[in-house]
């Protein structure tokens, strides 16, 4: 079994699954900051997308296209200013929105380019980052590995943060996913989640 078997990748990356269980099958997909194009793959194999990703590291580039997935080139901070508008079903922005510095006009950009949005992220109001922060040290996990002074990390938040963003930005959540591993949480949430995967298009 291959290091990219959609069976290995689903348990690696919970939120992958969780992503795809919004995509109905031949859709069109943006993805963001697609790292080595794994999340691509995943969805070409289980959902049968079409799409490209965005990446900016040239070593990824080079995995992207060993993935067999189309990649382009690009910094997310400089917008997505090539693609037109509704040009996708969905764009994704999978763990990477915490490190993101222009993160108003980047969910504004996602969906002009898509009908619709999903973002994956780690919950910096998880217990355990709470219990680091009391003990007064920057939290580092399987969710959020680096040390404070090599994270690419600039915008932590918690599930709350990112639902009063939306909010005030005009946001519609269409649907939340909170895991912890592979459990999904339902009861307390903010405290009890590591991960969260929205879903979401441009409110009125």
């Amino acid at each position: 079994m291959s290091s990219h078997d959609p069976i290995e990748l689903a348990a690696a990356r919970p939120d992958f699954a969780a992503i795809a269980a919004w995509i109905p099958q031949g859709a069109s997909v943006l993805d963001l900051g697609c790292g080595d194009g794994s999340l691509l793959r995943y969805l070409k194999e289980t959902r049968k997308v079409r799409g490209y990703g965005v990446e900016i590291s040239d070593a990824n580039i080079v995995a992207c296209i060993r993935n067999g997935v189309n990649v382009i080139q690009g910094n997310l901070e400089s917008g997505l200013s090539g693609f037109e508008s509704n040009a996708f079903d969905y764009v994704l922005l999978s763990q990477t929105l915490q490190a993101t510095r222009h993160t108003e006009p980047l969910v504004q950009e996602m969906l002009r380019v898509g009908r619709e949005g999903i973002v994956s992220f780690p919950n910096f109001g998880y217990w355990k980052a709470r219990l680091n922060v009391l003990r007064g040290y920057m939290p580092v996990s399987d969710e959020l590995p680096y040390q404070w002074y090599d994270t690419p990390n600039v915008h932590l938040c918690t599930l709350h943060d990112f639902e009063t963003f939306c909010s005030d930005h005009h946001v519609e959540i269409l649907g939340r996913h909170v895991m912890t591993g592979k459990k999904e949480m339902n009861v307390l949430p903010n405290l009890l989640g590591s991960m969260a995967v929205y879903r979401f298009k441009r409110g009125l």
